[in-house]
This record gives C-alpha cells, sequence and structure tokens, in this order.
C-alpha cells in the first residue's frame, strides 16, 4: 500500500467525520481514561497521521523519557506498516522522523510561559513549523485554568491543534451530569474536543464528551484493539 493510501484508510479520517472535520488549529482536544487504557496509543497515531501527511508535529511528554515516546512511534507504525503492507518503509519513515520533535518537562519545575518560550522558538526562530502539539502525562489535579488558557492562547497565536491526554482516577471515574470528568470540568470552556475511553470486555471503546460546541454528540463507531492499541472501526 502506498502512503497516499495509507492517509486516506485511516480510522482518524472518521474521527474527523466526527468531529466536525477533526480538531483544527487553535483548538484543544483530550483524550481522558484511567491509567493504561491507551492514552498514549491514541496520541501517537493522531500525530503519525499529521506526519504520512507531511505536516510537523511537537510531542512533549511531562512523564516518560523521549527514549520510551519514541519506542511507542516506532511500535505503532511498525505494526501499521505490517498490516497495511506499506510501500518504501525506510523513506516513509525517515520522513516520518524529520518531522517529529520529543520534548521533556517537568511539569511542577518549568512555568508554563518557560514551556511556550521555548515552543514559540523552535516554531519562529528555528523554523520548524509544527501544525499539532501532543501534550502526554500532564496531571490536571496540579494544574490551573489559567495556565490551560495561556495554551488555548498559544495555539490560537500559532495556528496549533493541541492534543493532550488526562488520567482519569484508578477507581470509577467521576464524572458530571454531563460526563465531564470532575478534574477537566473547569477547563471545559478551553477543550473543543473532549473524548473518553472507556474499556470493555474485548476492546477499548471511544466515547465523545464534546464534540466543539455540542455537548454528548452522537457516538462514535471506533474503539481501540486490546491487544495492539490500535485504532479501529467498530
Amino acid at each position: 500500500m502506498l502512503k497516499e493510501e495509507l492517509i486516506v484508510k485511516s480510522p482518524v479520517r472518521l474521527l474527523e467525520k466526527s468531529i466536525e472535520g477533526g480538531l483544527k488549529a487553535g483548538n484543544i482536544g483530550v483524550i481522558a481514561s484511567r491509567k493504561g487504557i491507551g492514552k498514549t496509543s491514541v496520541l501517537v497515531q493522531l500525530a503519525l497521521d499529521k506526519l504520512l501527511q507531511g505536516e510537523k508535529v511537537i510531542h512533549v511528554s511531562f512523564t516518560a523519557h523521549a527514549s520510551y515516546v519514541i519506542s511507542w512511534y516506532e511500535n505503532i507504525f511498525s505494526e501499521l506498516a505490517r498490516r497495511r503492507n506499506l510501500e518504501h518503509l525506510g523513506d516513509v519513515k525517515d520522513s516520518l522522523v524529520k518531522n517529529r520533535v520529543i520534548m521533556n518537562f517537568a511539569q511542577e519545575a518549568v512555568t508554563i510561559d518557560q514551556i511556550l518560550h521555548s515552543l514559540r522558538a523552535m516554531i519562529n526562530e528555528g523554523g520548524f513549523k509544527a501544525s499539532t502539539l501532543i501534550v502526554d502525562g500532564y496531571d490536571f489535579t496540579k494544574s490551573t485554568g489559567d495556565r490551560f488558557a495561556k495554551v488555548k492562547a498559544f495555539a490560537a497565536e500559532i495556528g496549533l491543534e493541541v492534543w493532550y491526554s488526562a488520567t482519569l482516577a484508578a477507581e470509577e471515574p467521576q464524572l458530571d451530569k454531563n460526563n465531564v470528568p470532575l478534574i477537566l470540568r473547569d477547563y471545559l470552556d478551553s477543550i473543543s474536543v473532549l473524548i473518553l475511553l472507556e474499556p470493555k470486555a474485548e476492546y477499548i471503546h471511544f466515547t465523545v464528551i464534546k464534540d466543539h460546541g455540542r455537548m454528548n454528540p452522537q457516538d462514535l463507531r471506533l474503539k481501540l484493539d486490546a491487544k495492539t492499541l490500535l485504532i479501529a472501526e467498530t
């Protein structure tokens, strides 16, 4: 299969159709679940989809070392390529690596202004014109609405779409009447798309809680394969 065909047939296209054509520049999306359910896998697959289209991606991790993040990209790309019999594998892989930057920060050791300064310098002065920012391992229980609002403003200024992961409590997640996790309720105005990953018997289900201006829209026909953690249609 050619790279172009892989892009067209990606389940990310179905996700985009289900959320008004995608997250889009200037907006923040959040993938939420308990620990170990598949948030990082989803974020990496969203990033790989952008990379395959020739766009640039910055991946910020607050918990994992860069080598661990790289292994996620390697493993998921290898599985996608194997399943789809991707042609010109080496050339495609080289182009993906060239257009991806991975950064590590300790959330409590650096301010949001310092992080945004580093990102702005990379994008503007460094010429790395990223279209997507991935933020994994961010602890929303140690955040503030002001910090999150600055990221929203930065995304609008630069023209980025930003995807976060959010880890919910190990016990049954606490949700409000609109199924919004309580730890995210104070940030909801800044979040354009909110998706919950819910484990079922044989797969992990996608549930859209917020789709831009709509709360609890129609269900996504997407799942994560419990073994490979690849996105697939239900």
